[in-house]
């Protein structure tokens, strides 16, 4: 009886959890923060095209076809020559993937879903908010910082492709080089200032700014993960 008390109350001391859920916390944060601090850097990137570019940095959207409801988008970048949707990934390690698998991989271990399928959801909710007329001027940009090496699909790394990858630094680059091709087909621009105007106006102003309705989302997603 004696040996048996003794036993349980040893087996009770022991707890492990609380310092499990401690270092997932933590881990959990790190990686929001790591992805706050690449979509910063995009953002100070876009902060410097000249005028007649009109840039939007974390949009909330309502898109019913959504997992949450919703469609998070990093970044919106609205030219003269297309609409360019973005979307930052902070990974290291080397990427693989190819527009016929839905599974991307990091390192050929951690999988994350297929950023142009993401990307696509994004620019399908934008289309119907701005409507049918400007459906043929966007471009999906996924962009990686320089610790990742590219094991993907070769046509993403050509600048004739409406589906992009790239490293941060390369962004605004990538922009200009992408409206010089388009130029080449399209010498007037594809979309007037008031056009470019109009749509920015329609996204901030269909954009969600409450933290509660952000945070579910947030939530939602990971529950569905």
């Amino acid at each position: 009886m004696f040996l048996s008390k003794l036993f349980s109350k040893k087996k009770k001391s022991v707890q492990t959890s609380p310092v499990k859920t401690t270092f997932n916390i933590a881990k959990e944060h790190l990686s929001v923060r790591k992805g706050e601090l690449g979509e910063y850097k995009i953002s100070i990137q876009l902060s410097q095209l000249s005028k007649e570019y009109r840039v939007l940095n974390d949009i909330l959207l309502p898109y019913p076809k959504a997992k949450s409801g919703y469609s998070q988008i990093d970044h919106v970048v609205l030219s003269p020559y297309g609409i360019f949707v973005i979307e930052t990934k902070n990974f290291q390690g080397t990427i693989y993937g190819s527009p016929q698998y839905k599974q991307w991989l990091v390192n050929g271990k951690f999988k994350f879903m297929n950023p142009f399928v993401q990307n696509y959801g994004h620019i399908a909710c934008i289309k119907k908010l701005v409507g049918p007329k400007l459906k043929d001027v966007f471009i999906s940009i996924v962009s990686f910082t320089k610790r990742c090496t590219f094991k993907t699909d070769l046509s993403y790394r050509k600048i004739q492709s409406s589906e992009l990858i790239i490293y941060d630094v390369e962004l605004t680059e990538t922009i200009k080089r992408k409206e010089a091709v388009i130029k080449l087909k399209n010498p007037m621009p594809l979309m007037s200032k008031d056009e470019i105007e109009e749509c920015y106006s329609l996204i901030a102003q269909a954009n969600i700014i409450e933290e509660k309705i952000r945070k579910l989302h947030i939530d939602t997603l990971k529950s569905k993960d």
